[in-house]
């Protein structure tokens, strides 16, 4: 079949990283978003969210040709092979997932057809979302059109997608009819065929379990090591060790067991709470999600507290925080635990000055109070404490001298332990991270 003919609609992070590397593949692509500025931007060349390596792929398939964009879904059912669904699920106020846009699109495309499509749900959804998809385009089905639906779960980490989009894990791809298993078999065919991964073809309603499961797993891995965390406070044990440990049983692994402040963005708080709705629809009692949300609404008010004890109060304090965004080489703020720092510090009577290397711009809209710095320094400048809440590499790599110098008063508190204690005791500071002991200046009162 050679290069495939696919339209993919919505261009968000899993969108439009998904065009690109389509056409990067060597696939005719068409993105469709009913966003005509942000159609604009991409026509310019120009990711309209930060995601390294992304803008050199969408430049380099507007040049070749092989990537165009449209403001029409319907348009992108006339190109397409291969529809791949790229539109938000938002979570509604009860956790069920919202698939008005995915609706809105089945609608769109299946009067539009001509001839055969795989219509693909690469947006998160709910098992079952599948079956109820196919319902609504068969009531829209034009007499040419001819479809299938399956589901090809994304599992592309943001500041890290390109890579994932190319040299994936797995690649999951569910459908009732194996056409539409070829066909899709086809599109990634060069991805298969470069990386050796394995390819993880299932029915619909697999496929669609897997990337909840996935994620619900992952965010309780995370949700267990920052429980363990407060185990080891209270203890005088060490979490980045016990977390070594367990990580070098393979039956455990390492990944996702760092202690911090929690996890943030849009695709984990979003699909925890979309899965425990939907498997309490189906009578299942899937406690275990609970718990993991729950475990999470605590981080923010605990590393709160850890400021406010390292400080005797926060009224009246300035202090700096590095990082905004949910997690590095991202600018995405949405339910990034350090926005909510901010905002309580604010509330408690602190003022606030903040870096983060990408997400300044979306912080000057939600965050009107803090006052954005160009540089990590900047912001630490006269600081009482300097607060890590995102581990871009970049602070990993501070001057611990010149920094002490800056400040007001030489204390940082880290939600990300990015630094060991004993060196930031060396280098003068005063030294709080997660899980782990609160150490002061050598010589100072209560010091080890």
């Amino acid at each position: 079949m050679g290069h495939v003919k696919i339209s993919i609609v919505g261009t968000g992070h899993v969108g439009l990283t998904t065009a690109a590397c389509m056409a990067h593949i060597g696939h005719e692509v068409l993105g469709v978003d009913d966003d005509a500025e942000k159609i604009a931007q991409i026509a310019r060349g120009e990711a309209p969210f930060h995601e390294p390596g992304l803008s050199e792929l969408v430049r380099e398939g507007l040049d070749t040709g092989r990537l165009r964009v449209s403001p029409s879904t319907a348009e992108a059912a006339a190109h397409a092979e291969v529809v791949f669904v790229c539109v938000g699920t938002p979570t509604l106020p009860s956790g069920e997932a919202d698939l008005d846009q995915v609706e809105r699109v089945g609608r769109v495309v299946a009067a539009n057809l001509a001839g055969y499509a795989v219509v693909v749900e690469k947006s998160t959804v709910p098992v079952e979302t599948g079956v109820w998809l196919r319902g609504i385009m068969d009531q829209e089905r034009n007499g040419n059109a001819e479809f299938d639906v399956a589901s090809n779960p994304e599992f592309l980490r943001e500041g890290q997608a390109v890579r994932d989009a190319l040299e994936p894990d797995r690649i999951v791809v569910g459908a009732d009819s194996e056409r539409a298993l070829e066909r899709l078999r086809e599109v990634y065919r060069p991805i298969l065929d470069s990386t050796g991964c394995p390819f993880v073809a299932t029915d619909l309603a697999t496929a669609e379990l897997i990337k909840h499961s996935s994620n619900a797993f992952l965010a309780a891995k995370i949700s267990f090591i920052n429980q363990v965390a407060e185990v080891c406070e209270r203890t005088g044990a060490d979490v980045e060790a016990v977390a070594h440990a367990m990580g070098l049983d393979g039956r455990i692994g390492p990944s996702f067991l760092r202690a911090g402040i929690g996890y943030g963005g849009e695709c984990f708080p979003k699909d925890v709470r979309a899965y425990r709705f939907k498997a309490e629809q189906l009578g299942v009692d899937f406690g275990i999600l609970r718990e993991i949300e729950n475990v999470n609404a605590t981080r923010v008010e605990a590393f709160v507290e850890k400021i406010r004890s390292v400080l005797g109060g926060l009224s009246g304090r300035k202090i700096a925080l590095w990082g905004l965004s949910f997690k590095p080489e991202t600018d995405d703020l949405r339910n990034a635990p350090a926005v909510e720092v901010a905002r309580r510090l604010l509330d408690e009577g602190a003022s606030v000055s903040a870096h983060d290397p990408a997400a300044m711009p979306a912080a000057k809209l939600l965050l009107p109070d803090v006052a954005l710095a160009g540089a990590p320094n900047d912001a630490a400048r006269g600081a009482d404490c300097v607060v890590i809440c995102t581990e871009w590499s970049e602070y990993a790599a501070a001057d611990l001298e010149r920094l002490r110098g800056q400040m007001a008063q030489p204390v940082v508190v880290d939600g990300r332990n990015l630094f060991r204690p004993d060196d930031m005791a060396a280098a003068g500071f005063t030294y709080a991270s997660v899980g782990r002991r609160t150490v002061r200046p050598a010589g100072a009162e209560g010091s080890g």
